[in-house]
């Protein structure tokens, strides 16, 4: 890893340097029905959404994108990092739920994004990217190695399964904190295990979801009936026609007007296409829809995560091993704000 100042003259041709010497792999995340970018068009830039600044040809941002500063705080914050701050330094405390749950931490953890598009969506399915990025907004770190890696342009873009991995690690630690446990032990969990678990949470294989990866690691359990879903589960669904979506479940819609018990729909946060980024949205079942478009309801897998006192022992023999792309570490130049004298001198 290598640390430059801004006012060093080499960050441009460094950065230049070490993004030029990534490769691609690429990504496959479960997207909201009719989301998937387009194809690219050859040695044709990305347009530009002037509105939101989001490509609206995504699939060739690899090789267009320009080293930029990342943009942190002078402590190295991310705006989410810099909301979160107080609760993981417990000086504000998350309140737990009866059960002990997930659930408020990871509500705490989603509400510190900013829901302005400044955090938009990226996933190319054309070229794909795995091999420089997970969908996450920023690294995550866990076992002192990255199990995900943020877009190298820090934009801070994300995609939905990526996004939802992000709130599911940041939730663990920030528990794992507010509790005096070590931050990076999830239920024993090495760091294969938690990158293994990433792919089952990414779909990279048949029956993989975020349930399977919550209750195949011991961390909680499968949700099977609707009611006992709650604010802060991990839920994704398929869609007709063909799609998906990784979101964290806020709510169900109901028929207000003919039949308030019955479940239409359901509200959600995740990383959209449609809101731009991150955010919050909506989806009804298919067999609640005028045209049969929408969710399909024996296709929604919910995963709770308990309490900690309810971790469960796991045997890596019984958890499928997914080998969809390399646990590689991500090339960085950190860049840190010029000291104070440098700027003044070069006034």
């Amino acid at each position: 890893m290598k640390i430059i100042s801004l006012s060093s003259p080499k960050v441009v041709a460094a950065g230049a340097a070490v993004l030029s010497s990534l490769c691609l792999v690429g990504c496959k995340s479960a997207t909201t029905a009719g989301s998937k970018p387009n194809p690219p068009a050859a040695s044709v830039a990305p347009a530009t959404n002037t509105i939101s600044g989001r490509e609206t040809n995504p699939s060739l941002r690899r090789y267009t994108y320009a080293p930029r500063v990342y943009p942190v705080d002078e402590r190295g914050f991310s705006p989410v990092d810099k909301a979160l701050a107080k609760a993981y330094a417990r000086e504000d405390m998350v309140a737990n739920d009866a059960e002990g749950s997930l659930n408020p931490f990871v509500l705490k953890v989603i509400s510190a994004y900013p829901t302005n598009g400044t955090y938009h969506y990226h996933c190319s399915w054309t070229p794909r990217e795995y091999d420089i990025y997970n969908g996450v907004t920023e690294d995550l770190w866990y076992r002192g190695m990255v199990v995900a890696k943020a877009y190298p342009d820090g934009s801070r873009c994300s995609y939905c399964c990526g996004f939802t991995f992000e709130v599911f690690v940041r939730a663990m630690k920030l528990r794992n904190i507010q509790n005096g446990l070590d931050p990076d032990n999830f239920n024993g969990m090495t760091f294969n295990d938690l990158f293994n678990a990433l792919q089952l949470w990414y779909i990279e294989g048949a029956g993989d979801s975020e349930q399977r990866a919550i209750a195949g690691y011991g961390l909680g359990t499968a949700v099977t009936n609707f009611d006992d879903a709650r604010p802060g589960d991990f839920l994704s669904y398929s869609t007709t026609p063909s799609g998906g979506h990784s979101v964290i479940f806020m709510g169900w819609l109901h028929d207000d007007a003919n039949d308030p018990n019955k479940i239409t729909g359901l509200r959600y946060f995740s990383s959209n296409l449609s809101s731009d980024g991150i955010g919050y949205g909506q989806a009804h079942f298919s067999d609640c829809t005028r045209n049969g478009h929408g969710v399909v309801r024996d296709l929604v897998k919910i995963g709770h995560v308990g309490a900690i006192k309810d971790y469960k022992p796991f045997n890596r023999l019984d958890i499928p091993q997914r080998n969809a792309y390399a646990p590689t570490q991500p090339e960085r130049i950190i860049y840190l704000p010029a000291p104070a004298e440098a700027a003044t001198s070069a006034k």
